[in-house]
């Protein structure tokens, strides 16, 4: 868990105790928080009075409300109401008190509160405001601070905890905070001088000393670091952050005793920390000591039976940032060739193809039994390792095969029906896809490869109903507008609507090249070359290399009479087509009045 997210967390919501043994760095909660809404006593001159007539004004009165109508009265109905875990009604009658009591702070900042519990920012951040132009006091601040930070105006946050820290420099949750924005935003300089001056007011502030190390570690004066880091240890010895910003010291360092000591003061008398175990085994294989690094990383193997946590953690730490040669070595430690090894076996089969070791991958991708939750995940990477190979048919063989163990999975479905769809196979194509479906009537890829799978088949009303069919389930599907709208363009019909459903597309992927070559299209059959070459030009400098937009390319060109430029795209998509390159031929050998 990283540090920075935990203080961030605190400006909305409790802290999560961590699974370690170890404490993890902690910090109280920003003050108010969501809970503290609706005071059971008013405790400030301004709280509701019960003074039913002193508010009441013509016509205020109705029979849906109950009597008495003193402010003193809703604002208590509104604290029931909250106990009883009633929002909604405790904001009426809250805002029942208000209009009796339209002056009282005290229950604008409730009020602020509540809404911050119903998730109503901007409302909370309008009242929030007026109250801080009427007098700033620093709790109201701390409030306006909070609500800024959470609507990402950090540049308003940070003036905001600034100015609450230079009236009141007694704010341990201000200089937190604030600190862990500028952490954030990477400015070293002034992060440091926010936590100098909490430890300055808190000397035995224990995040302050942390991040203080952790400042001097980026800046590369690893002596303060590690000074500031044991300070840290001191005043909470079961931390483990400190703890790994004192590895990475000593590692940088070449000393390797106190790599190996404060390793073992992370990991203490049992392998909890699964993330230190990983490490502290890489470090001993690095130091060409495998049987220590065996005796760490192997019992994770069998461990990881039973504890999910540590195939999740080795995907996080390594996978996920593709470490694949490190997830390579901590797996081959962890791995042997007993039963319920099909987990390991997938994840070294994932690891050996991010190092493109293609045949060791399928290797262990074959290993994983049906049982596996990764079953799936394997089927298919070996279905697509036949593919990659060239065998297309042996890859539906297997598929096929393979659909035995998995006769609800209508992904399986999806890359069979998308093979057969590869050799041509439209009708046998579309048959297993529409078999998916069955499976999972919503899926959204399975009918998209439907529909494309008709276009080819050359069904095009089918594909047309089909791609409305994916937008419906899935309005923003930027690959079904586009593919609509392209449809619509290539005809030369309904271009009006055309133009409609590509510019929705590109709402959601703006700067794809092909996207934009549709646009482009719809342009060039409505006659407006000019539009059409524009964008055609930005379509090809996205995508380069593709035949139909340079094809395309060229014939907007020929349309504004520039055939050089017309020559030169055909001649360049002749260059990147694979097949059907009778017409490209064709229109360059009408430009040059010769053969290629």
């Amino acid at each position: 868990m990283k540090i920075r997210t935990i203080i961030l967390s605190i400006i909305a919501i409790p802290l999560i105790g961590c699974t370690s043994d170890r404490q993890r760095i902690e910090a109280p909660k920003t003050t108010p928080t969501p809970n503290a809404v609706l005071s059971p006593v008013p405790k400030d001159a301004s709280a509701p009075t019960s003074e039913a007539t002193s508010f009441s004004t013509p016509g205020a009165e109705s029979s849906a409300w109950p009597k008495p109508a003193g402010s003193y009265y809703y604002y208590m109905e509104a604290h029931l109401q909250q106990r009883k875990n009633n929002p909604e009604k405790a904001m009426e009658f809250l805002n029942r008190a208000m209009e009796l009591d339209p002056e009282s702070r005290f229950l604008k900042k409730e009020s602020a509160l509540l809404n911050i519990q119903q998730k109503n920012n901007k409302r909370a951040l309008e009242i929030v405001e007026a109250l801080v132009k009427e007098g700033d006091d620093v709790e109201m601040m701390l409030l306006y601070g909070r609500l800024k930070h959470a609507a990402k105006q950090m540049d308003a946050a940070k003036e905001i905890y600034e100015k609450v820290l230079a009236k009141d420099p007694k704010q341990e949750n201000a200089y937190m905070i604030l600190g862990s924005i500028y952490m954030d935003e990477k400015k070293y300089d002034r992060a440091y001088e926010i936590y100098r001056r909490l430890v300055e007011h808190f000397p035995a502030s224990y995040i302050g000393h942390y991040f203080i190390g952790k400042i001097h570690s980026e800046r590369g004066d690893l002596a303060a670091a590690e000074k500031a880091y044991k300070r840290t240890l001191e005043l909470q010895p079961e931390l483990e952050e400190p703890l790994i910003g004192l590895v990475e010291i000593y590692k940088s360092l070449g000393q390797t005793e106190k790599v190996v000591e404060t390793y073992q003061e992370l990991i203490g008398n049992n392998s909890d920390n699964i993330g230190a175990v990983l490490e502290f085994g890489l470090y001993r294989d690095a130091l060409g000591d495998r049987e220590a690094a065996e005796k760490l990383l192997k019992p994770l193997g069998e461990e990881s039976l039973s504890d999910t946590n540590i195939i999740q953690k080795i995907v996080q730490m390594y996978l996920n940032p593709k470490k694949y040669k490190e997830a390579l070595t901590i797996l081959n430690y962890m791995t042997d060739e007993g039963p319920g090894s099909s987990d390991l076996h997938y994840l070294l089969g994932v690891a050996c193809s991010g190092l493109e070791k293609d045949q060791e991958a399928t290797v262990h991708f074959q290993k994983v039994e049906p049982g596996s939750r990764f079953y799936s995940n394997a089927v298919v990477h070996i279905a697509f390792a036949y593919q990659e190979q060239g065998d297309t048919n042996k890859a539906i063989r297997f598929l096929t095969e393979a659909r035995k163990n998995l006769p609800e999975d209508p992904d399986v479905l999806l890359y069979l029906g998308s093979f057969y769809e590869e050799i041509e196979d439209f009708e046998k194509a579309a048959e297993t896809l529409q078999e998916g479906i069955q499976l999972d009537p919503k899926h959204v890829r399975l009918h998209f490869r439907l529909g494309v799978v008709n276009d080819k088949w050359g069904r095009k009303s089918e594909s047309i109903e089909i791609m409305k069919k994916v937008i419906q389930l899935d309005p923003q599907n930027a690959n079904a507008l586009n593919y609509l709208g392209y449809t619509y363009a290539d005809s030369g019909e309904n271009l009006e609507e055309a133009e409609r459903l590509i510019r929705e597309a590109l709402k959601y992927k703006p700067e794809d090249g092909y996207i934009t070559d549709s646009l482009a299209w719809v342009y060039y059959k409505m006659g407006s070359y000019g539009k059409a070459v524009e964008l055609l030009e930005k379509a090809v400098l996205l995508v380069p290399d593709d035949p139909i937009i340079l094809e395309h390319l060229g014939d907007a060109y020929l349309k504004i009479d520039d055939r050089a430029k017309a020559l030169e795209s055909y001649r360049r998509s002749l260059l990147h087509k694979k097949k059907d390159k009778g017409e490209i031929e064709k229109k360059i050998e009408t430009l040059t009045g010769r053969g290629i």
